[in-house]
């Protein structure tokens, strides 16, 4: 795990798997943890480095539900969860999704060893909205669906740092969920775009933050991936250019499984007729 001071409020670890981002900031005698690392030393190592550092931890914020952004609790069990409305929504009704998925993860990968992941008495969040750190300082919430269902960006004003979830990655594509769509992803770009453009740094929810110069080239690289795949789902033919530096292997087969929901959402479904 790397960690990484963008500000003297803020530091980024970066997990070993995914490049998972977690992101610390803090404002006077306040804190807050947003998303988490993935493997279980890194999670152990989280409030050591934070403690030594000098940042307190007040609470936890996940960007949204997906299961490698849950884990503070593991590192910090005693402290409250706060997320996006529509986060707290799937929470509820995915009950044991999140430790499903981080038990397969486990089995998959030969991690043991792991405590139980608790995601109990979760706080909902108005987004968009502020959330106050310290005295004098603020958090913007943003909503920032189109990737899953659900989704919150948090803005850092005094820092000048976006911290966007699953979207601006520098190592991976868009990625649609079975439950998100093309429009909801172009949206959630379309109102991050002037976050971007005051921002310093963002960190993406994969791969190391970057400024904000790059961030505003993925952005642009990202609405043309999915302007193009939107073309090739309708036209059924051609194939769709990854951008630069995202054209490995995983990246070909995650477009393949975004084609294929676009293609899934096209299809008719069929009704039960009425007695």
């Amino acid at each position: 795990m790397r960690v990484l001071a963008l500000h003297r409020d803020v530091l980024v670890f970066v997990s070993r798997v995914w490049q998972t981002t977690c992101t610390a900031v803090r404002a006077g005698d306040e804190g807050f943890v947003i998303d988490s690392p993935v493997y279980p030393d890194e999670l152990e190592a989280l409030p050591g480095v934070l403690e030594q550092a000098g940042f307190p931890v007040s609470g936890l914020l996940v960007t949204h539900a997906d299961w490698d952004h849950l884990l503070g609790r593991l590192a910090f069990p005693r402290s409250a969860l706060g997320c996006g409305e529509t986060t707290a929504a799937r929470l509820a009704a995915e009950p044991g999704a999140a430790q499903r998925a981080l038990r397969h993860f486990d089995e998959e990968h030969y991690v043991d060893g792991r405590r139980p992941l608790s995601l109990s008495a979760v706080q909902s969040l108005p987004v968009p909205g502020h959330l106050s750190v310290g005295r004098e300082q603020e958090l913007e919430v943003h909503p920032a669906d189109g990737h899953t269902a659900d989704g919150t960006a948090f803005w850092i004003p005094w820092a000048a740092v976006l911290v966007c979830g699953d979207y601006l990655s520098p190592v991976e594509i868009p990625v649609l969920s079975p439950e998100s769509s093309v429009d909801g992803y172009l949206a959630t770009l379309a109102r991050l775009r002037p976050l971007v453009e005051r921002a310093e740094t963002v960190v993406p929810g994969h791969g190391a933050p970057i400024s904000r110069t790059e961030a505003l080239r993925v952005l642009a690289e990202d609405s043309s991936y999915l302007e193009a795949l939107r073309r090739r789902r309708s036209s059924g033919s051609g194939a769709t250019a990854l951008p630069a530096g995202r054209r490995t292997a995983a990246q070909q087969r995650i477009d393949r499984e975004n084609l294929a929901r676009l293609e899934a959402h096209a299809r008719p479904r069929l009704t039960r007729p009425r007695n």
